[in-house]
């Protein structure tokens, strides 16, 4: 396991007591470098969205307990906050609640000509995910997730 992988690992189970504590879950969490700064990130989240003081909460309590049991050598930035509105669908947990809502689907090579493609996300197993590009005509698109650069939500606005 890669380093990365197993920092991430730890953390999310340091984080899952007190995101349950604060009635909150995990949506996500990673260890990444951008510029010169390393960042430790975990978005949460529940039902209706989370607030500025659920993140301050937890963001605060697994401060206390990183400093406590501090497994990484590096310098880095701790922040806590929500995966937003435009929120990258990583995981099969994210796309299971996501099944029914517009997504955005970015291909690492062009498909017919295009890498930016939009519809109703409707299905997904382990090698595939499924939008439905035309409602009227129930039109689909299958991807196989190996040329899936990134699936978000789509933001209505």
């Amino acid at each position: 396991m890669a380093k990365r992988d197993t920092y991430e690992a730890k953390f999310e189970a340091i984080l899952l007591p007190i995101t349950e504590k604060f009635q909150v879950e995990i949506y996500d969490v990673e260890y990444v470098k951008e510029g010169s700064e390393w960042y430790l990130r975990a978005y949460i989240d529940k039902e209706g969205g989370v607030t500025i003081d659920d993140c301050e909460n937890v963001s605060r309590a697994v401060s206390e307990v990183m400093d406590q049991d501090d497994f990484i050598p590096e310098a880095y930035i701790l922040e806590v906050s929500s995966p937003g509105l435009g929120r990258t669908l990583k995981k099969d947990k994210h796309l299971q609640k996501s099944i029914g809502d517009e997504v955005e689907i970015k291909t690492y090579k062009p498909i017919e000509k295009q890498k930016e493609f939009s519809g109703i996300l409707s299905a997904f197993d382990a090698d595939t995910i499924t939008i439905v590009t035309d409602e009227e005509t129930e039109q689909e698109m299958t991807f196989n997730r190996s040329d899936v650069a990134l699936i978000r939500l789509a933001l209505d606005f």
